[in-house]
């Protein structure tokens, strides 16, 4: 595994690959690296000739009091991951004063609008333009065939979906199965945040995910009430509910009695930790 650090040595290394007709898979990560990463690079393997990581913590997703200054940094073990699955050709790990040369305030944004704004995006104002900004940079950069991301950030996914479709962008996104702890807990870098209690109550997210689900498919159709009693449970649980929404699965609006395809997201408060997740539900809520 080579480690890059400018955009024009990355570039000139995939030339060289893409002259020898390699196709070439990309996996984005904010490092901290778990699991459910490796997972990704697994998945990015299986499709390509030639895999790239990249690791860059992007300033421009995080809101004014958010934990970019704490965002848990693990370069050496991150490192050794990677080597370790024998499958990453090349790490890209930019400085900020690469992405960014002439400042934040001065970047081009790109922004992907209305499904942006709602479920973590009005939590999080501001959050989902910097992660769009930030892929179709990365993608521009490394040009890849496909580019894999986690179904865990359900949101994310979509979003930078409809970028690249909008944008014609020459990538093929595909989504990976969220990885989880034997509790059910996605894996995720914000769980080190959690104390040793904390790490007991987490796993009633999904918990209350799962319940909804079940709920769905025995026929229920009160959609409100489903939801109502998933925030109360939460809340029972000693976690603080943020949203606890069913929606349909293609377009994130409130679900309808007509969907079949729908996905239930959900976020929460834990100590210091704001935990995702979600589930999808393939089924006639009118049935």
């Amino acid at each position: 595994m080579k480690i890059i650090h400018s955009i024009q040595e990355l570039r000139k290394e995939l030339h060289m690959r893409r002259f020898d007709k390699e196709r070439i898979s990309f996996v984005p990560t904010m490092g901290n690296l778990h699991e459910g990463h490796i997972s990704l690079i697994h998945k990015a393997a299986e499709k390509a000739d030639c895999v790239v990581a990249s690791i860059f913590v992007n300033p421009l997703q995080f809101g004014a009091h958010e934990d970019l200054e704490s965002y848990p940094s693990t370069p050496a073990e991150d490192e050794a991951q990677l080597i370790e699955t024998g499958s990453v050709d090349f790490l890209f790990r930019p400085r900020v004063e690469e992405i960014y040369p002439v400042g934040q305030e001065n970047h081009t944004i790109v922004e992907v609008p209305n499904i942006s704004d709602v479920y973590c995006g009005a939590s999080r104002p501001g959050h989902f333009r910097g992660v769009a900004t930030i892929v179709c940079k990365l993608l521009n950069i490394v040009q890849p065939d496909f580019a894999v991301f986690g179904n865990k950030d359900y949101q994310q996914l979509m979003v930078i979906r409809k970028m690249v479709e909008d944008l014609c962008l020459p990538v093929k996104i595909i989504g990976a199965d969220t990885a989880r702890a034997k509790s059910g807990l996605a894996l995720s870098s914000r769980n080190g945040y959690l104390t040793p209690e904390e790490l007991k109550i987490a796993p009633n997210l999904y918990k209350a995910l799962s319940q909804a689900k079940e709920a769905i498919l025995e026929g229920q159709a009160d959609i409100k009430g489903i939801e109502a009693r998933a925030n109360q449970f939460l809340e029972q649980a000693g976690l603080q509910p943020d949203y606890f929404d069913i929606c349909n699965g293609k377009t994130l609006e409130p679900a309808l009695k007509s969907d079949q395809q729908l996905v239930i997201l959900a976020a929460a408060y834990l100590g210091k930790a704001r935990l995702i997740d979600n589930i999808v539900v393939n089924a006639d809520i009118n049935a």
